[in-house]
């Protein structure tokens, strides 16, 4: 059975773009473009993994995502990767060794993506 990725991001190009890249490795794709969508989909159907953009609707949406999920029973034990460009916006550097005392997520990855990089880092987290 594929392995179903909800990629979470407000931007509609980046979302086909991904979803065209997940579904050539033979995962299942389902989208939201802020934190309701999100929600609506992690309570409506299984999940393997949560690709999270940080900037949505607002600057910290996602890490406030991240959050939610981590405190919600059901959904706590899936897999997080942060999408993010937030280094090149804002400066602050994210790295899951260093943050992971105040950000619950298992990988960081920066925007622009690179497609074998993320790839690999789905494979091993769902594995």
């Amino acid at each position: 059975m594929a392995k179903r990725v909800l990629v979470v991001d407000d931007d509609m190009d980046f979302q086909e773009a991904t979803g065209m890249i997940l579904k050539g490795s033979g995962y299942e794709v389902s989208t939201a473009a802020n934190s309701a969508e999100a929600l609506d989909v992690l309570n409506s159907q299984p999940v393997d993994l949560i690709l999270l953009d940080v900037m949505m609707e607002s600057d910290t949406e996602g890490f406030h995502l991240a959050y939610r999920i981590r405190e919600d029973e059901k959904l706590k034990a899936i897999p997080i990767v942060m999408l993010t460009c937030i280094e090149e916006k804002t400066g602050v550097e994210l790295d899951p060794t260093k943050s992971e005392d105040y950000m619950p997520v298992e990988a960081y990855l920066r925007k622009p993506l690179d497609a074998k990089q993320l790839k690999e880092t789905i494979a091993k987290l769902t594995a």
